[in-house]
């Protein structure tokens, strides 16, 4: 089975086409929150993001992926990578959602709903917005990161803040 079958990428690279952005869907099974973060992982690597915005990514990932999964009833689940000049967008949508949306759990009771407020902390912007067109919703996040110099040139990146 040709487990990138799973996985189709939604932006194909062709002449033109803005090398930065990347796309897939993977069916909304818990077991393929892995597969979202390692094909996450190679793309960044791919670009040049290393280090603690890589790992971030990855983080911001499994939870956008998770939720969407946990908390509707679709069949698919898309994201999407977008690589700016000093920031990297994260978006996750599904096919279906609670009619209240996703929401930051501040409070200490239980383990679950943690999730949002980790994205919340480890971003400098999320929002959340209903897809069209059709049912879903769409979460996504931003995430600071400086791109390493070409071939190791010049000094190394100082750390953006947002």
């Amino acid at each position: 089975m040709n487990r990138d079958a799973l996985a189709p990428e939604l932006l194909a690279p062709c002449a033109g086409t803005d090398l930065t952005r990347y796309a897939f869907e993977l069916p909304a099974r818990v077991e393929h929150v892995s597969r979202a973060r390692k094909l996450v992982s190679a793309r960044l690597t791919a670009r040049g993001v290393d280090g603690d915005p890589h790992e971030t990514a990855l983080l911001v990932v499994s939870e956008l992926f998770t939720n969407a999964i946990v908390h509707t009833d679709g069949r698919l689940v898309a994201c999407e990578l977008h690589l700016g000049a000093d920031r990297l967008r994260i978006t996750v949508q599904d096919q279906g959602c609670a009619a209240t949306g996703p929401r930051v759990c501040h409070g200490a009771e239980g383990e679950r709903g943690r999730g949002l407020l980790l994205v919340e902390a480890v971003s400098c912007a999320w929002g959340t917005y209903d897809a069209a067109p059709g049912t879903g919703r769409v979460v996504w996040a931003e995430l600071p990161y400086a791109p390493r110099p070409p071939f190791g040139d010049g000094p190394p990146a100082a750390e953006l803040l947002c």
